[in-house]
């Protein structure tokens, strides 16, 4: 679109002389008058127009071109270019830049800006639901500790950070046990986190996975949820395991006796509302008739909640002891930083991802790398 400024007497004459150059698709954009009469000259009226010519037409340029004519010297000059569309991004670029470095004043931490290089993998944390408190503790050591030669290298700062990460969050790593040793491992965690399915996942991996197969058995406390106990009836039928179905806590130690020759055992607990005190404390009655064996209780929760909802489920199930923590629905979730943040903060490693339905497929060994590339993409895939 280009602007061109014409002259005349009278407001008539210049829009007349507008019109004569560039006809009838001339858009008037302002009339004004720039000179009164004297005695050596006479009113002059200003009439600014816009036209599209074909050039313009194609690229949709925002350079304008200002072209006057002056009926009394009949004389006609071009102003120079200006390119408005260049300025505009320059300064578009600016304001975002500064957006984005600015804290949300949700956050209340208002003593740190971040460098605009440091902006893309600050946002990464706002997306990750990462813990505020620990966002700015970390942005604030590296905004200090990174070497200024590396800045300016984008992949050197994401690797910077994944260190970073990788030494904040707890990993608990597979040990497999020797022939003649036994493991007990209780499951505890809301209703719907998925404990059932994670428990055959964990047999099906004991038993046929490894490099040495384990003899595994399999226990259920859950009396209480329709379907449970023939859930893992299907599972324990095809993998051809053990199953014990204990209904009183006096009862308990004699299924573990029936399954002394297992490698690996497996409890299956009920679940409930972490607010459901008397359940979780129904748990403890089970644990506390067998309290002179070493019993692993490993929390299980779901990636697909914010960290307080984590952290108040945390709260009431640490009264069972809780050893380590296993994660599930990761594939339900684009946010990964609640789960490093909550680890972290209550100090339990991580034993396993579940990321599907699938049994045993979907099941990850715990690996600090898998969730960093969880965090880093804000979504998780099978290995």
């Amino acid at each position: 679109m280009n602007m061109l400024s014409f002259l005349g007497e009278t407001p008539s004459i210049a829009l007349q002389n507008a019109q004569r150059e560039c006809g009838e698709e001339a858009i008037v954009i302002s009339t004004k008058k720039i000179s009164d009469a004297s005695n050596s000259s006479k009113n002059m009226y200003e009439v600014i127009v816009a036209i599209e010519t074909e050039k313009n037409k194609k690229d949709k340029s925002y350079t304008s071109k200002i072209v006057v004519k002056d009926p009394r010297k009949d004389t006609e000059f071009q102003a120079k270019f200006y390119d408005f569309r260049e300025e505009i991004l320059k300064m578009q670029d600016a304001i975002e830049q500064v957006q984005k470095s600015i804290w949300d004043p949700k956050s209340q931490l208002y003593d740190l800006t971040i460098p605009p290089e440091f902006v893309d993998m600050y946002s990464l944390f706002e997306q990750n639901e990462f813990d505020q408190e620990m966002t700015y503790t970390i942005m604030k050591k590296t905004i200090r500790q990174l070497p200024v030669a590396m800045k300016s290298n984008p992949k050197k700062i994401n690797d910077f950070f994944k260190l970073i990460l990788r030494r904040i969050i707890p990993i608990k790593h597979e040990d497999p046990l020797r022939k003649h040793q036994r493991k007990i491992i209780m499951m505890v965690g809301p209703t719907g986190v998925g404990k059932t399915t994670t428990i055959a996942k964990l047999a099906a991996r004991y038993a046929y996975k490894m490099s040495s197969n384990y003899k595994v058995g399999i226990v259920t406390l859950d009396s209480f949820r329709v379907g449970a106990i023939e859930q893992l009836q299907a599972y324990t039928n095809i993998m051809r395991l053990p199953l014990e179905v204990v209904k009183k806590p006096e009862d308990l130690i004699e299924a573990l006796l029936r399954l002394k020759d297992c490698n690996y055992i497996f409890i299956d607990t009920a679940g409930s509302s972490q607010y459901d005190v008397d359940k979780i404390e129904l748990i403890n009655e089970y644990q506390v008739k067998v309290d002179e064996l070493p019993i692993e209780k490993v929390l299980v929760l779901p990636a697909n909640v914010k960290q307080t909802d984590l952290q108040e489920i945390y709260n009431n199930y640490s009264r069972l002891g809780i050893n380590y923590l296993t994660f599930t629905k990761l594939d339900e979730t684009r946010s990964f930083g609640n789960l490093i943040s909550f680890a972290h903060k209550t100090k339990k490693s991580i034993t396993y991802f579940s990321i599907g339905q699938n049994v045993p497929d979907d099941l990850i060994v715990s690996d600090s790398s898998f969730l960093i590339e969880c965090f880093m993409n804000r979504s998780c895939h099978r290995r």
